[in-house]
């Protein structure tokens, strides 16, 4: 069973959705430890959309990576990644994860 880490870069489905959420199964980067995920089945996630709308909140995708678009940090949300049935894309560079946590930091805290 794959236990999403940290910087993962998933597919995983955001149905049901509301509003103006993301919707559909789609890539998504985890953004929560693996202790926390393995502990709890969930695993906190940002959706990646191809869309070209400028945001304060989104990260861009380097263009090597097999995933294209912009990291939605305005939309992270808590996913049960076994029930969605998470798969793992690749690793997302570490300067682009920290670049997230950045903007999402001041939201939070």
């Amino acid at each position: 069973m794959y236990i999403p880490q940290r910087g993962d870069l998933i597919w995983i489905s955001f149905d049901p959705q509301a509003g103006h959420e993301q919707r559909g199964k789609r890539p998504a980067l985890v953004l929560s430890h693996d202790g926390f995920n393995r502990t709890m089945g969930f695993a906190y996630v940002c959706p990646i959309s191809n869309t070209k709308r400028r945001n304060p909140f989104y990260v861009r995708l380097p263009e090597d990576l097999s995933v294209t678009g912009v990291i939605m940090a305005d939309q992270m949300r808590s996913l049960d990644f076994r029930a969605r049935t998470a798969s793992l894309i690749c690793s997302c560079p570490d300067l682009v994860l920290q670049d997230v946590l950045r903007r999402i930091k001041p939201v939070l805290f």
